[in-house]
């Protein structure tokens, strides 16, 4: 199984400590957040993950080579950011032959049982089912209306009226027919240019785990009270050893 590891972003409402640090590799609990990732994705059987870089590349490098993670890195640098749907589609000889993959989005902390994701997507059969969570500003979120059978009937990203709360978690299965619809453009958005046009041929899955977009110093802050609560599997010790020394 392939995920795409979406790890590029700026980062830029948590200056300055983005400026010196990959947003990927800010540290809650004492461990870079994409030490976070490695270990679900390797618990949940995910053997290959597809990790895009841009800002400070070479620390999201010397990271993953020291990693010792079971499940084996590819890094794609982008010299100019393609946005979520152009990394897809630049890079989708990564998952050639796969009959689905995993699409998350690094700068979200998170304990999601993926397996139960995937198992929902293959229920429902359709060309992708996103991880959906409630969320208290909806406005602010990629928002989606289902029926009853969990397809999704409509997508607004940050819509002014909200039709419903359920938001978009950026954390999705997807299917190779996904990159029939990104558009020629770039940067390209999931959001923005993409799950609106998959209306009634993509489903919802409510996620029932931990979840926090620590895109906020706000949010950053209310991560770092709530991790020592939280279940993670594997290796603590192996990680913190493993910081860069900034983040020391």
């Amino acid at each position: 199984m392939d995920a795409f590891v979406l790890a590029a972003g700026l980062g830029t409402r948590l200056w300055p400590l983005t400026q010196s640090v990959p947003k990927c590799l800010v540290p809650v609990g004492g461990r870079p957040l994409l030490a976070y990732w490695l270990d679900l994705l390797a618990t949940h059987g995910i053997t290959r993950a597809l990790i895009n870089t841009h800002h400070l590349p070479e620390q999201v490098t010397k990271f993953v080579e020291a990693s010792g993670c079971a499940t084996h890195v590819v890094l794609a640098h982008e010299p100019i950011l393609l946005g979520s749907a152009g990394t897809l589609h630049a890079n989708q000889e990564f998952t050639r032959g796969a009959e689905e993959f995993f699409v998350i989005y690094a700068d979200n902390l998170t304990n999601v049982n993926l397996t139960e994701l995937l198992s929902a997507h293959r229920r429902m059969g359709l060309v992708a089912t996103l991880g959906l969570f409630r969320a208290s500003a909806p406005s602010e979120c990629g928002i989606a209306t289902l029926d009853g059978d969990g397809t999704i009937t409509s997508f607004q990203e940050k819509p002014v009226d909200p039709l419903s709360s359920l938001a978009f978690a950026g954390v999705m299965v997807a299917t190779p027919a996904i990159f029939d619809v990104i558009p020629d453009k770039r940067p390209c958005d999931l959001g923005h240019d993409v799950l609106g046009s998959l209306v009634g041929r993509i489903a919802g899955w409510e996620i029932d785990s931990y979840l926090r977009d620590i895109g906020t110093p706000e949010a950053y802050a209310q991560a770092q009270t709530e991790i020592a609560s939280l279940k993670w599997h594997t290796g603590e010790d192996r990680w913190l050893a493993q910081l860069p020394a900034q983040l020391e």
